[in-house]
């Protein structure tokens, strides 16, 4: 079992213990999961009530707390730094188990230094495999297709060919990365198929998740920038641009010849029309259906997109409309009744 005392688990995230540094933790935990000789952290202070309770021999925190039974380590963003202990206490050192004799490869196949290549992958031909790369059982790499340094291929991964994936990159089971985009001519009433022959690039530290298709170009390419990271269940068609660090959570749909801007997020079960641009820090809410361009930095929600606090305004009002079409009729019903007494004292003017 891997241990550490607070003074080096301080150091590792850049901060400052506040309490006993000679602590030995054992592990890390949650709040009210949290055993003696655990760290724990708390990042949103509406929980901060239960570290009174907890069991933890330590927590990470943004700032003191007073009155605190338990050390603390402070630092500039508890999150962040959890998410670093968690890495020590649970990932260990890389260790190649090298090439299966039950892996299928193919032939002029370049495969780079300490590589695990895991029984019942197959590799196509002439695909470039990277150092300390490892591909999961019955994950399969097409002809052409590279795979960068370090880079992680759960098991049943589909990387056609001439796919390039980059560094540090993390596809998870069920994937399917360059898929035919999803492209027909019609003609006199049938569809014709329109062939497929671009590619897809992933480049640096993007994290795919499971049964996520993402489709190659019709011509040129699908391109998924440097530390974007992908959630479950989301398609990405042909042609699609995704710029550097957004966050695309489940069930996001977006369609062929779309850009995405740099740091945006789309939230669950968005839908994004074709040949649209999205702008850089742009915030897109669950289930928004996006028709047209965003601009940069704006916050938009609902179908169709408006301004996230023109939404929320419009949500409010929904739940009253039964009683406001009541109001409504029986305004429009008394206006009536008074254009027909002004009619009827007209008349006896006259």
């Amino acid at each position: 079992m891997k241990t550490a005392r607070l003074k080096e688990i301080a150091d590792l995230v850049q901060g400052k213990v506040v309490g006993n540094p000679a602590i030995e933790i054992t592990g890390v935990s949650g709040i009210r999961e949290a055993e003696s000789g655990q760290i724990t952290f708390l990042a949103n202070p509406r929980y901060q009530a239960d570290l009174e309770s907890t069991h933890a021999s330590a927590v990470v925190v943004a700032k003191i707390i007073g009155d605190l039974s338990i050390s603390m380590v402070v630092v500039e963003d508890p999150y962040y730094a959890f998410a670093q202990i968690v890495k020590y206490f649970h990932v260990p050192p890389y260790c190649s188990l090298g090439i299966s004799d039950r892996t299928v490869i193919g032939t002029g196949v370049e495969m780079g230094k300490d590589v695990s290549i895991h029984p019942l992958a197959v590799i196509g031909d002439r695909a470039r495999i990277g150092d300390r790369v490892t591909i999961y059982p019955g994950s399969y790499v097409g002809a052409e297709a590279e795979i960068g340094d370090d880079s992680l291929i759960y098991p049943n991964v589909t990387i056609r060919e001439r796919v390039q994936i980059g560094k540090r990159v993390i596809i998870h089971s069920g994937t399917v990365i360059g898929s035919d985009g999803f492209g027909f001519a019609s003609h006199q009433g049938r569809h014709e198929k329109i062939l497929q022959i671009g590619t897809v690039v992933i480049e640096d530290d993007v994290e795919v998740g499971s049964n996520v298709s993402v489709d190659r170009a019709s011509l040129g390419k699908t391109v998924i920038k440097r530390g974007t990271k992908i959630d479950n269940l989301v398609q990405i068609a042909h042609n699609v641009v995704i710029g550097e660090d957004c966050l695309i959570v489940a069930q996001v749909g977006i369609s062929g010849s779309t850009e995405v801007g740099h740091h945006t997020i789309l939230a669950g079960q968005v839908g994004l029309v074709g040949h649209i641009k999205v702008g850089d820090h742009v915030i897109v809410g669950a289930k928004s259906g996006v028709s047209n361009d965003l601009k940069s930095h704006s916050v938009m929600s609902g179908i169709p997109v408006m301004d996230h606090k023109t939404w929320l305004k419009t949500q409010a009002i929904l739940p009253h409309l039964p009683e406001f079409r009541k109001r409504v009729m029986a305004l429009e019903e008394k206006i009536k009744q008074l254009e027909a007494q002004l009619q009827q004292d007209k008349n006896r003017g006259k």
